[in-house]
C-alpha cells in the first residue's frame, strides 16, 4: 500500500475490455516524507476520489482482478481515503 494525491481524472477511447466503465485517475505517489516519489500512476477508482484528494493506493494484482476479471493488466487501485 502506499500513499499518493489524485493529480486528476485519465479518459481512453481505446482500452482493455475489462477497463470498460471504470474509472481511471492519475495519481502521485508520495513517500514517507510527503514528497513525491517517482512518475504518476494510473489507478482504478470506485470510490469518487477527487483531483487534490489524498488516497491510499494498492498493487495488488488480486484486489483488481477480483473487480475486473482474472485477465485485467490493471495493476494499481484505489483502496482508501484517509482521513487528513
Amino acid at each position: 500500500m502506499q500513499i499518493g494525491r489524485v493529480l486528476g481524472s485519465a479518459t481512453s477511447t481505446i482500452k482493455h475490455p475489462t477497463f470498460q466503465g471504470e474509472r481511471l485517475v492519475v495519481v502521485q505517489l508520495e513517500g514517507t516524507d510527503g514528497r513525491d516519489d517517482g512518475e504518476p500512476v494510473l489507478a482504478f477508482d470506485r470510490l469518487g476520489a477527487g483531483k487534490g484528494d489524498r488516497v491510499i493506493l494498492t498493487s495488488d494484482g488480486k484486489v483488481l482482478q477480483g473487480m475486473l476479471g482474472r485477465n485485467t493488466p490493471g495493476r494499481w487501485s484505489v483502496l482508501g481515503l484517509p482521513d487528513s
